[in-house]
Order: C-alpha cells, then sequence, then structure tokens
C-alpha cells in the first residue's frame, strides 16, 4: 500500500508538489507537476494497487457562502495558532462547478468518503494544523510567501520546518526521507532551500515538502486512528489532520513556541531551530581547532566537523531503557550536536592533539574510549573523545561559539579505518543472526591487527627520528636552494625531540625562509646558531610538543624579530607572532 501526498494548487500555472511513502514510512518519490495529466501520469504507478492519496485542497464543497461547518470546526481548534482554514464555497471560482481536488480523485478512481473502508482512497488534509499537532508548535511556521515576509525569514523558516519533517524518522510511524527509491531527492530539496536567491525558488521546495507532510498524516490516518481528528463529514466536506495535543497552548504574538516540558518531540522542534546556528558554529569550530593544531605545527591528516542531522537527534532523543527515556533534557545532555574529528596518523600524535587541545581550549570531559576497550580485556573501538569549549576571553574571540561545545574525535588512521568500516557492516547492512558470531571474531582480530601495525608505525617513527637523516650536512647543504625535502631532513637532526610535522607546513616555511634571503641549509645552520635554544624553550612555555615546523618558526621569530613578522606569507597572523614576540622579550623567570 502507497500513501500519497498531493500539496494541489488553485491552479494549473502553479506547481503541485507530489511524494509517496511506502507501507514502512519510507519516501520513494517526491517531484512538481502542474497539469492535472502530469499529475496523473506522475501517480499512476502508485495508486493502481491498494493507496491513500491525501490532498492539500477542498474535496467536497457544497456551501453556497462562508465557511464549510468543517473548517469552522478546525478552526475553533487551530486558529488561535494561525492554523485556521480559509473559507471554501460554491460562490468562489475554483469551486463552482467540481474542485479540482476532486476531479483527480475522479480520475484516479479514488473513493473520497474517509469513512470507506475501500482499499483505494483519497482524503483531504491541511499541513498546517498537522505541523501545530505533529511538532508541538506554539504558532504555524511562516514559510508562505505573503506580504511582509522577506526572503531570509521565509528560507529560515522553511529550514526549519525541513529539520522538523527530517525529526520524524524518530516518531511512531517513523518517515524515512533518505531512501534508495528517492535517491538524493530529499537532500536536493534542502540544499535548494537553503541556497534559494528567489522567493520562487522557495515556492517549489515549499510545495513538495507539504506533500511529503501530506502523505505522512495519511500514513498516521491508517497506523494510529487514535491519533487523528476528522473535522466535517462526507456530505458537507471534511478535513483529517492530527488530533490536537492535549494542553497545547499558542505561543505570544511574535513568538513561536512555548516549551513547558523537555519531551523529546518539543526538543526536537528546539534543535531543528537551532541547527542552521549550529552548522555555521561547527564550521568555525573546524577553523579554530585546525589553527591551532597548524600553529603547534601538530602533524594530522584531516580535520572535518559535521552537525547532528535533526534526524540523528531525534532518534538519539527518543532512546528509551527499560521503558523510560535516557535523556530527560535531550538539548542539554546530548552532546554531540557539533561533531569534530581528528585524524592522526600514529598513536603519540592523538596524545599530542589531545594535549595541545588541553591547553588551548577548555577540556570539559576526555574519554580514552581505546583505554576503556583494554581494560575490559578486548580489541576494539578505539579513540579519544574530548568534549570541548571556549573560556571567556575564546568566546570573546568566537562569538559563534559562545555557549557551545563540541565532542572531538582523536584517532589515527588505522583506528578510523576500523571505526568506519565496522560501524557501515554492523548498523547499515544487514547481518544474518548466524553470521554474528564470526563476523564478532573477525572484527575482534581486525581490531587487535591494527593495533599492533599503530604500535610498529610509531616505533619506525621514533627509529626515524634518532638515526642520521639522509646524506651527510655537508652533502645537503651544497644544495643551492632549500626544498621541503631537505628541510624536513634537516629539522629532524635539529630537533629529535619535535614531532613531524604536515608536508605542506614544510613547504609553506622553506617558502619564508626564501622571503628571508636564507636559500640554504648552511645559512639556516648559521641563522640557527644564534639562537639561545633553552631560553627559547624556557620563554615559550611549551604545554604540548610543539612540531619540527613550530620549533623553526619560533627560532626565525626569536632571530629576526620584527623583519618576520612584516614578511608577506605572514599578513594573515600578524597577531599572533607579535603576541609570541612579546612572550619572547618578557624578562626570565
Amino acid at each position: 500500500m502507497y500513501f500519497v501526498g498531493v500539496d494541489l494548487a488553485w491552479g494549473e500555472r502553479k506547481p503541485t508538489g507530489l511524494a509517496v511513502l511506502d507501507p514502512a514510512g519510507q519516501l520513494v518519490h517526491v517531484s512538481a507537476a502542474r497539469t492535472d495529466d502530469e499529475i496523473v501520469a506522475a501517480l499512476e504507478p502508485y495508486v493502481e494497487g491498494d493507496c491513500l492519496v491525501a490532498i492539500d485542497a477542498p474535496l467536497i464543497v457544497t456551501n453556497p457562502t462562508g465557511n464549510r461547518p468543517a473548517e469552522a470546526a478546525l478552526n475553533r481548534d487551530f486558529a488561535r495558532f494561525d492554523a485556521g482554514a480559509h473559507p471554501s464555497n460554491t460562490g468562489k471560482p475554483e469551486f463552482a462547478d467540481k474542485p479540482r481536488g476532486a476531479r483527480l480523485a475522479a480520475r484516479l478512481g479514488l473513493d473520497m468518503n474517509p469513512r470507506s473502508g475501500r482499499p483505494r482512497r483519497a482524503i483531504e488534509v491541511y499541513p498546517h494544523p498537522a505541523t501545530v499537532a505533529l511538532f508541538r508548535l506554539g504558532r504555524t511556521l511562516k514559510y508562505k510567501n505573503k506580504p511582509g515576509r522577506d526572503l531570509d525569514q521565509l528560507r529560515a523558516e522553511l529550514v526549519v520546518l525541513l529539520g522538523l519533517v527530517e525529526g520524524l524518522s524518530a516518531a511512531e510511524p517513523p518517515l524515512v526521507l533518505d531512501t534508495p527509491e528517492a535517491g538524493d531527492a530529499w537532500r536536493s530539496l534542502r540544499a535548494a532551500a537553503e541556497a534559494a536567491g528567489r522567493k520562487s525558488e522557495l515556492r517549489v521546495v515549499e510545495d513538495q515538502v507539504d506533500a511529503v507532510l501530506c502523505a505522512y498524516v495519511g500514513l498516521l490516518a491508517i497506523r494510529h486512528p487514535d491519533e487523528i481528528t476528522t473535522y466535517g463529514d462526507f456530505e458537507t466536506g471534511y478535513i483529517v489532520t492530527p488530533t490536537l495535543p492535549e494542553g497545547l497552548t499558542p505561543s505570544p504574538r511574535g513568538k513561536r513556541i512555548v516549551v513547558p516540558t523537555r519531551d523529546p518531540r518539543s526538543a526536537v522542534r528546539e534543535y531543528a531551530e537551532l541547527h542552521p546556528r549550529l552548522k555555521a558554529s561547527t564550521a568555525e569550530f573546524v577553523g579554530l581547532v585546525t589553527a591551532i593544531l597548524d600553529d603547534a605545527g601538530i602533524n594530522y591528516l584531516t580535520v572535518t566537523g559535521r552537525a547532528k542531522s535533526v534526524a540523528s537527534f531525534a532518534a538519539k532523543a527518543a532512546r528509551t531503557a527499560d521503558g523510560t527515556l535516557v535523556y530527560t533534557d535531550p538539548l542539554r545532555e546530548i552532546t554531540d550536536q557539533i561533531g569534530l574529528r581528528v585524524i592522526t596518523y600514529v598513536q603519540s600524535d592523538v596524545q599530542a592533539v589531545v594535549d595541545l587541545l588541553s591547553d588551548q581550549v577548555v577540556v570539559h570531559d576526555d574519554r580514552d574510549m581505546g583505554l576503556e576497550t583494554a581494560s575490559e580485556g578486548r580489541f576494539g573501538y578505539a579513540s579519544r573523545h574530548l568534549l570541548i569549549g571556549l573560556g571567556e576571553a575564546g568566546q570573546a574571540q568566537h562569538p559563534l561559539l559562545a555557549g557551545l561545545r563540541a565532542q572531538v574525535q582523536v584517532r589515527t588512521v588505522l583506528q578510523h579505518a576500523w571505526a568506519e568500516f565496522e560501524h557501515d557492516i554492523r548498523y547499515k547492512g544487514t547481518i544474518a543472526d548466524e553470521h554474528v558470531p564470526d563476523l564478532d571474531r573477525r572484527f575482534t582480530l581486525a581490531a587487535g591487527l591494527l593495533e599492533l601495525a599503530d604500535r610498529e608505525f610509531s616505533t619506525i617513527r621514533e627509529r626515524h627520528r634518532g638515526s642520521p637523516a639522509g646524506p651527510e650536512p655537508a652533502a645537503i647543504w651544497e644544495d643551492p636552494r632549500v626544498t621541503s625535502r631537505e628541510l624536513a631532513a634537516f629539522l629532524a637532526g635539529q630537533y629529535p625531540d619535535a614531532g613531524w610535522s604536515r608536508t605542506d607546513h614544510y613547504d609553506w616555511i622553506a617558502g619564508l625562509l626564501l622571503e628571508l634571503g636564507i636559500t640554504s641549509l648552511t645559512e639556516l645552520a648559521d641563522v640557527l646558531r644564534s639562537v639561545d635554544a633553552e631560553t627559547l624553550d624556557e620563554r615559550m612555555a611549551y604545554r604540548y610538543p610543539p612540531g619540527a615546523v613550530r620549533r623553526l618558526d619560533d627560532a626565525l621569530l626569536w632571530v629576526r624579530g620584527d623583519e618576520y613578522v612584516a614578511l608577506r606569507s605572514n599578513a594573515h597572523r600578524v597577531p599572533l607572532l607579535r603576541a609570541r614576540l612579546a612572550k619572547m622579550h618578557a624578562a626570565a623567570g
């Protein structure tokens, strides 16, 4: 049985949104059409058998003036939430003859009686009161284009609606939008809404989102008829909508939401509103952590981030244990709303990243998942999980991050490969029960082998640091220019206790050397001889193991001072370098 949603336009000039859900609530089709012929052609494959088509448009209109009885009854409940129905009567041209919705139902051969038990039916629904009831809104979202509403407001409200609809993945029945049948259709709608530069672009998205809502109301009407109210009747017209929740009150004018409780749906609704800000804050957190690692010269593979999707948040907020909600205050207790991931090469770099972040930001929690696994005598998931935020000074520099926290996962590339593969197989695939023990054994074996490989890579690095770095220095210094490979070898000998830096950082500082007029390693060695390394280390008071490039960066700043700060390639970090220089000039002790 298919559940079809139709957000029907008044005429054929404007787009009509179409959506189809399968019996499990999975989206199988979403599109827009204009003419009746186009609508029928798009829906015919889904209405040949058992179906319920939920149409957002009057199907039955018999009253010559005013409201239909159904509209009057619905308005008594929902008008105070800005979700009342507009009057439908035969005095209006669009209803003088058979309404467009009824004509479509007739062409598709659908019974329009809401009380009918026939397997192929059409019902009238209305998305505005549905959103109030489903999401417990104090007032409707203002995503419809009306006088006084600008593009930014419409876009913001529609993005919130997208998030709320995604949150229905944790409802009963669930709504699943990311499906193979629908492809990337829903993601494309979200991207189009977020990037829309004109109201007409939002309208196309809005119609299809409303159609998905219509289809979901149809699904709910079949799966949970006790949660549905039908206003009116077959003789004078009717509207089917989710029942207004008991105790829900309208928000004051100008405000949408009143949240008296912390139930999962209320939390999801608030999270959907926060989500656009969280996405922007995630990007800033990524930039901040990347800058901290780069400034310290820490070697890493990638720094990435994501704001937890509304659907994922909704699923987590709805988790129960022994019939009790796991999270009594999901917005506060679900701490991975902003998630960052730092991938390093070897295990020692993981600790270096943790030490650095502990020095530069506020660490509220630190869990070594690998240590916890090992303490249980097992091989398996290994990752360092930090919960970080900013102090007062950091929040003043990054106001977008004020009051926010981010979960940072730090792991090696091998640990990351194991975790991602295991997650894909266990949680995204379907594993027959009889294969689970063998799968567990193989994942355990793989985890042990990867742990051994991580240790060997660390040993290789340590031995490389302690061994001669390539040809004799005299042979290297004969080269008239400094290359990144030569510089890496030279610095491994100059700073044997320093960590490796990123490959692109060697290239970057080689360019700075050229700007200083240093064109050979011989000249660089002469410059570094004038550095009082012991005093420099004392004044910098490193609380983390700086990389080789950071050590050289500080040494050049120590020797060349303002000349180094003024280099063209340093223009983007002048305040940072001046702060370091002041630290170097401070009196010892």
